[in-house]
């Protein structure tokens, strides 16, 4: 595993271990409960990709595209495990959207797919987070899915021989509302890193979003949503509601 945490009061980052409850590193020892895991990477753009899971596309009649969707989110939206997503005041509809994520090991332009593996640092769970009744009052994506704690990544990351065959579910509540495979993406991740690559260069750190399956909904004040990946583990975080002048404290 690789990821940035706090322990002991310090922040450490680089490769780690898990072994039974306790994260292992450095030749240290240290509970997992008393670990407050940060981003794993704060990259200079998140590349995400819509409408990139045949059961998404069938649940929302729509033809499989023939080219990947690509948008981005900014930086500045991304949290780590445990932290808040915070619910902004004007909009009336923010949705869950669980994902694998492909985080970028050194910086890249024009990869074969045949090579793509070689530039992949690991992979982690993400949550794209999206005002839906923004996304459709705009009729683009930007604003609704670009606000502060609207990419929450993590809780680190890890390194897969073979990504294609991941299970991956959305749990609110403790109730799961997404449940696919990453076998069920039109496009694999390393057709999208070569695409995108094609078009930008990726920087070391950099993310890449894969798409949702299936069951996409809406977060309440409240709420408590996990996005958890097989051979990866559980992101998780707080949904809540505030007034613009209040900050939050999570």
């Amino acid at each position: 595993m690789i990821g940035r945490f706090v322990a002991n009061g310090r922040i450490y980052e680089g490769y780690f271990e898990i072994v039974d409850d306790f994260l292992v590193f450095d030749n240290y020892e240290v509970p997992i409960s008393a670990i407050k895991f940060l981003p794993p990477v704060i990259p200079t753009k998140i590349i995400a990709v819509g409408l990139n899971y045949i059961d998404h596309a069938e649940e929302l009649n729509m033809p499989v595209p023939e080219e990947p969707i690509l948008f981005m989110k900014p930086s500045t939206a991304v949290i780590g495990h445990e932290d808040c997503i915070i619910l902004p005041s004007i909009s009336q509809r923010v949705d869950y959207e669980g994902e694998l994520a492909v985080v970028i090991a050194e910086d890249c332009k024009n990869v074969a797919e045949s090579e793509a593996a070689d530039y992949i640092l690991g992979y982690t769970c993400f949550n794209d987070v999206t005002a839906r009744d923004l996304q459709a009052k705009d009729g683009q994506w930007t604003r609704a899915k670009s606000f502060d704690t609207f990419a929450p990544i993590g809780p680190y990351i890890a390194e897969i021989n073979d990504p294609g065959k991941l299970g991956i579910q959305t749990r609110v509540n403790g109730k799961v509302v997404q449940k696919s495979n990453t076998s069920n993406l039109i496009f694999d991740v390393f057709q999208l890193v070569s695409f995108i690559s094609s078009i930008m260069t990726l920087k070391a750190g950099d993310v890449i979003a894969t798409g949702t399956p299936a069951g996409v909904g809406m977060l309440k004040n409240g709420d408590v949503v996990e996005v958890e990946i097989e051979k990866i583990g559980v992101l998780r975080n707080h949904a809540v509601k505030i007034d613009r002048q209040i900050r939050c404290e999570c």
